[in-house]
């Protein structure tokens, strides 16, 4: 499922060739992706601009300049494409939305969705969800308070987007490593030193992460040559069996809460 860095890519590479631009058509082929009649969700969309995109989490806004958002959730399997009239050739596109640039395609939306809101109903939607770990109001005191009285391990407590949004599977993981912290480890044990290097390394993944747009293969266009190119770069995730780039260890392969998880127990052994 797409993280924090890969829909920060995806919002990042779309807001260059949508926002301005007005919808001048749209196709619906699953109506279960749309919260409203496929009609309705045509009329309410074409001839309307795109003022802005914004991420949420793993979820992308659209704001348009009616008042209206769209919300994008991708969820497990789903994916954007975006290009010319004709190019993006799938038959698993649910919604397709035209701009004047190319046409944004919704691919694999069994689980996910895109629904049309107002913004009364988008905050009543988020209320639930935990602050961006970039949040300038997420400082290091109350970053450590959302951990407060939690009683599970480091990375379900990561992967809960009601206490910190936007970081999944991949990069729990992954930030558990930097900060030399085991997966596994309980929240209620960590050793007070533990939480800043657990703040930084939160920053610090995250942010190389999308600075190489993400782990995930799923280029928005055809001469997309950024999107997934954290793949190559994960430090233990998808890696068991192979030597650890810190310790020279071998990384294993674990689960917590029938969730995977990946680390190296030679050089994460820190509380």
């Amino acid at each position: 499922m797409p993280e924090w860095p890969e829909m920060e890519t995806y919002r990042k590479l779309l807001a260059e060739r949508i926002v301005g631009q007005p919808v001048t058509q749209v196709e619906v082929t699953r109506p279960k992706s749309i919260n409203v009649e496929p009609d309705i969700f045509s009329e309410q969309l074409i001839g309307r601009t795109v003022l802005f995109v914004e991420r949420r989490g793993k979820m992308l806004l659209f704001h348009l300049d009616n008042g209206k958002r769209l919300l994008l959730h991708l969820m497990l399997g789903g994916m954007i494409r975006f290009g010319p009239p004709g190019e993006i050739q799938d038959r698993s596109v649910q919604v397709a939305i035209g701009f004047p640039a190319g046409v944004m395609c919704f691919i694999g939306l069994r689980l996910g969705y895109i629904h049309l809101y107002t913004v009364k109903e988008v905050e009543a939607h988020l209320a639930k969800l935990g602050p961006d770990p970039f949040d300038k109001r997420l400082t290091f005191e109350r970053f450590k308070k959302l951990f407060a009285g939690k009683r599970g391990s480091l990375k379900t407590t990561l992967v809960n987007q009601q206490v910190v949004s936007g970081i999944g599977n991949c990069y729990a993981d992954e930030i558990a490593f930097d900060a030399g912290i085991r997966p596994d480890a309980r929240i209620s044990e960590l050793e007070p030193d533990t939480w800043e290097r657990l703040y930084n390394s939160m920053h610090s993944v995250l942010k190389e992460a999308a600075s190489y747009g993400g782990y995930m293969e799923m280029p928005l266009t055809a001469d997309d040559t950024l999107t997934g190119g954290f793949n190559d770069r994960c430090r233990v995730y998808d890696r068991d069996g192979q030597p650890c780039l810190r310790c020279g260890g071998t990384v294993e392969r674990g689960e917590i809460n029938s969730r995977k998880m990946f680390f190296c127990p030679s050089c994460q052994k820190g509380r």
